[in-house]
C-alpha cells in the first residue's frame, strides 16, 4: 500500500493519488483520527482522496505532509449486510444489456446475485458507491449526464452500483428502481448505506412506485421572538436560507453549500454588525417583499436591485422611500420593504441585524438545494424570526459593491488553475478553455454554472480514452463531460464527479461566479497559483517585490 502523488485542486484542495481502495481507506482514517492544521474535509473514492483546505498556505504544507506519512493496514470491515428491493425496470437497461453483451435478464441476475461492498459515500447524502465481485456489469457513463435522475434510482457506472437518494443530476445508466430510503435525518445514523456494508439487492416481482422526490425539510414554525421577525410578502424567483455552509460532512455525501457569493453575503452581515457566519435570504434576480415585525435593521449587497421602504397604511407622516444598495437601513415595526431587480448581478444577499434564527441541520442554516438539506425555500407567508444581538457589533458603514466588472467587450474574466486532470486534456486543452469566450448557460443553478459555446467556440477534447474513477470535487471545479462543456461547480456541487476536472476558478473569484447571469460572457485567465500567493500576501503587508 502506497501513496503514489499529490496534486493541487484549485487553489484549496489537494487530490492524494493511491495504489489501491484499501490504500485510501488507511489514510482516510489516519486523517480522521489526527487532522492536519488547516484540513477542513476529507473524500474518499476508489483511488484518491480528496483533501479540502482552508487556503493555499494549508494546502501546500498538507501536499507535503500526506507525503510523508506511513500507511498502515485498511480498517477493517465492520458493515452490515442491507437487502434493497428493485424493479428492473430502468430507461437504459436495454443500453446496459448491448453494452455488457448480456440479455436483459442476465444484466439483472448480474446485478442481484453478487455482494456489493460500499467502498465510500459521495455525490449527495446517502450515495455510496458499491463494489461488486466481478466486472461484469462494467459500463461507462453516459456521454451527456441527465439533468434530472429520479429519487431511488438504481444505477451503474464502472465497476460501481449506487442508488440516487433523492431527484438529482446524473451521468450513470439507470436500470431500476427501489422504495428504500436511502437517507433520513430521523434516523440515528441518516444514511442507510454506509462505507464498509456490504448491499445485496433482491429482484421485486410486482411493480415498486416511484420514489418521489424528496423535498428541502420545511421550515419550522417560527417561534415567538423578543426579537421580532421577517414576513414574506413575496419570495420572487427563489429565495434560500443561507449562511457559510456545513464543512466537514463530504464522506457523508453532504456538500458545504452556503452562499454562493460568500464576499456579498459576509458584506450585508457586515453592515448589519453580524457576524459572518449569520444566517441571511439570497435572494435570485433581486426581487423580493418583506414586513418586518419589530423595528429591524437591514442591509441588501450583491445584485443590485431598487430598495423601497413603504410605511404601514396608516402613517400619514412617512412616505414611501428609497434606501441604496450596501448600506445599513431602518425598516420600521409594520414597513414593508420591497427589492426590485437592476439588471446587474444574480444574487442579492439581504441581512437583518440579529440574523435570522432558525433551527440548524448537520451544524448549519443553509438550504443545500441538491441535498434538500435545510430549510425549505422561502414561500409567501413564510415568517422568519430574528436573533438576538450578541456583543459589541456595530452597524457598518456604507461600503462599494462587490459585483464583478466586464471588459469593453462585456465579458468577465476569471481566473484559474490548472489541474487536477489538465492532463485528460494536455496544453492545446487549456489553450483552447483560456484562448476563448464561453457563455453561460440558462441550465445554470446553485449546482453549477453550466457552460455554452461563444461565438466560433469549440469544445474541448480529451487526448486520452477511457473513464476517470470517480473522485473528490471542490467548489469552482471546471468539470468537463464528453461532450467537452464544462460545468463550473458552485455551492451545492456534489461531492464527488467522475469527469476530468481541467482546472479550478480560485478562490477570490469564486463569488463573481456566481453572480453571472445567463447569456454572460466568461474568459479564463490561467495563473501560476504560487506565484499569485505570493503577490497578494506581498500586497497585503505593504512589501514591495523588485
Amino acid at each position: 500500500m502506497s501513496i503514489i502523488s499529490t496534486r493541487f485542486a484549485g487553489t484549496r484542495s489537494v487530490l492524494v493519488e493511491l495504489s489501491d481502495l484499501d490504500s485510501v481507506l488507511a489514510l482516510g482514517a489516519l486523517l480522521e483520527a489526527s487532522p492536519l492544521p488547516g484540513q477542513v474535509d476529507v473524500l474518499a473514492a476508489a483511488s484518491t482522496l480528496f483533501i479540502k483546505t482552508d487556503g493555499w498556505a494549508s494546502a501546500q504544507k498538507i501536499s507535503a505532509a500526506v507525503l510523508a506519512m506511513e500507511l498502515g493496514s485498511a480498517p477493517a470491515d465492520a458493515g452490515s449486510l442491507v437487502e434493497v428491493p428493485v424493479y428492473y425496470d430502468g430507461e437504459d437497461l436495454d443500453e446496459v444489456a448491448r453494452l455488457t453483451g448480456l440479455s436483459v435478464e442476465g444484466v439483472v441476475n448480474a446485478h442481484s446475485q453478487q455482494t456489493w461492498r460500499a467502498a465510500f459515500g459521495g455525490f449527495a447524502p446517502g450515495f455510496a458507491y458499491l463494489l461488486g465481485e466481478n466486472q461484469l456489469l462494467n459500463v461507462p457513463r453516459r456521454d451527456t449526464p441527465r439533468k434530472v435522475v429520479p429519487s431511488g434510482a438504481v444505477a451503474l457506472a464502472g465497476d460501481y452500483s449506487a442508488v440516487y437518494p433523492r431527484q438529482s443530476p446524473g451521468g450513470w445508466q439507470l436500470i431500476g428502481h427501489t422504495d428504500a430510503v436511502l437517507w433520513d435525518l430521523d434516523r440515528p445514523n441518516p444514511a442507510l448505506i454506509r462505507p464498509q456494508d456490504r448491499v445485496r439487492f433482491i429482484p421485486s416481482r410486482t411493480s415498486l412506485q416511484v420514489a418521489p422526490a424528496q423535498a428541502a425539510a420545511p421550515a419550522p414554525a417560527a417561534p415567538a421572538s423578543a426579537h421580532g421577525t421577517l414576513l414574506v410578502v413575496d419570495p420572487g424567483l427563489q429565495s434560500l436560507i443561507q449562511d457559510l455552509g456545513r464543512p466537514g460532512f463530504g464522506n457523508l455525501g453532504v456538500s458545504a453549500a452556503g452562499s454562493a457569493d460568500t464576499g456579498a453575503a459576509s458584506q450585508a452581515n457586515r453592515l448589519v454588525g453580524n457576524k459572518s457566519s449569520s444566517a441571511l435570504i439570497e435572494n435570485l434576480m433581486g426581487s423580493l417583499t418583506l414586513q418586518a415585525a419589530g423595528d429591524q435593521v437591514l442591509a441588501v449587497s450583491g445584485a443590485e436591485a431598487e430598495i423601497a421602504i413603504v410605511p404601514v397604511e396608516d402613517d400619514e407622516f412617512h412616505e414611501e422611500r428609497l434606501v441604496p444598495m450596501n448600506t445599513p437601513f431602518a425598516l420600521l415595526d409594520g414597513e414593508t420593504v420591497t427589492l426590485t431587480p437592476l439588471g446587474q448581478g444574480l444574487r442579492s444577499y439581504i441581512a437583518v441585524r440579529g440574523g435570522i434564527d432558525v433551527a440548524p441541520v448537520l451544524g448549519s442554516r443553509s438550504t443545500d438545494s441538491m441535498s434538500g438539506i435545510g430549510p425549505a425555500p422561502l414561500t409567501r407567508g413564510s415568517v422568519l424570526p430574528v436573533g438576538a444581538v450578541h456583543g459589541a457589533h456595530v452597524v457598518g458603514n456604507p461600503e462599494p459593491s462587490t459585483l464583478p466588472v466586464p471588459d469593453e467587450d462585456g465579458v468577465y474574466t476569471l481566473r484559474i488553475s490548472a489541474g487536477p486532470r489538465d492532463d485528460w486534456f494536455g496544453d492545446a486543452g487549456l489553450a483552447r478553455l483560456t484562448g476563448q469566450v464561453w457563455k453561460v448557460s440558462a441550465e445554470s443553478n446553485r449546482v453549477g454554472v453550466r457552460l455554452a459555446l461563444g461565438e466560433d467556440a469549440t469544445a474541448l477534447e480529451r487526448t486520452r480514452s477511457g473513464e476517470l474513477a470517480s473522485e473528490g470535487v471542490a467548489m469552482g471545479a471546471l468539470q468537463v463531460p464528453p461532450s467537452g462543456l464544462p460545468v463550473l461547480f458552485l455551492a451545492d456541487h456534489p461531492v464527488t464527479g467522475g469527469y476530468p476536472v481541467i482546472a479550478g476558478v480560485i478562490a477570490e473569484d469564486l463569488g463573481a461566479a456566481a453572480q453571472l447571469p445567463p447569456g454572460a460572457g466568461i474568459r479564463f485567465a490561467l495563473i501560476d497559483p504560487h506565484a499569485h500567493h505570493v503577490s497578494h500576501a506581498a500586497r497585503a503587508t505593504g512589501s514591495r517585490t523588485l
